[in-house]
């Protein structure tokens, strides 16, 4: 079973510095990095900045049109018309389908703010206790939410790659 987990940190730049450690932790097999997104939130930045690991392109890399459309949910949808808003409330009940729900969305809009930046990970297989080591001592906090089989066969589906 894939997790998607939010890791949220008090600084912008932390997120990369962890994605930096769990990919180490990939290589050694503690953990697999399905796909990830970094979100930056300098200070005095009307929105926050996204970029999507690029380097887990191909066969079950998540495409960009998940994290867009996730990331256009949670961070611009007070920017625009009711009209595009109701096209992302729409996109919220699609991503309900799947297992985040309103409840995910809106922990992450509230605690993802300027100053303080996030590492989105799609991942499985963790070996908890060395992953919980590598990490201690970076304050965040997890905002996680577990995919169901199902619901990870139907986010497979609707946005991987080849």
């Amino acid at each position: 079973m894939s997790t998607l987990s939010v890791l949220k940190f008090n600084d912008a730049t932390q997120a990369d510095q962890v994605l930096t450690t769990l990919q180490v932790l990939q290589k050694q097999q503690m953990i697999r990095i399905v796909d990830a997104a970094v979100v930056r939130w300098p200070t005095g930045a009307k929105k926050p900045k996204t970029e999507q690991l690029t380097s887990l392109t191909g066969a079950g890399a998540v495409s960009g049109a998940f994290w867009g459309m996730l990331f256009g949910l949670l961070f611009f949808v007070p920017f625009f018309g009711l009209a595009i808003g109701a096209a992302f409330g729409a996109l919220g009940g699609h991503f309900a389908d799947i297992g985040i729900d309103d409840a995910f969305i809106n922990s992450v809009k509230s605690q993802v703010t300027p100053g303080t930046s996030a590492l989105f990970l799609m991942s499985e297989g963790a070996v908890a206790d060395r992953v919980v080591d590598a990490l201690k001592g970076i304050d965040f906090e997890v905002i996680p939410t577990n995919l169901s089989d199902e619901q990870e066969a139907k986010f497979k589906e609707m946005f991987t790659e080849g």
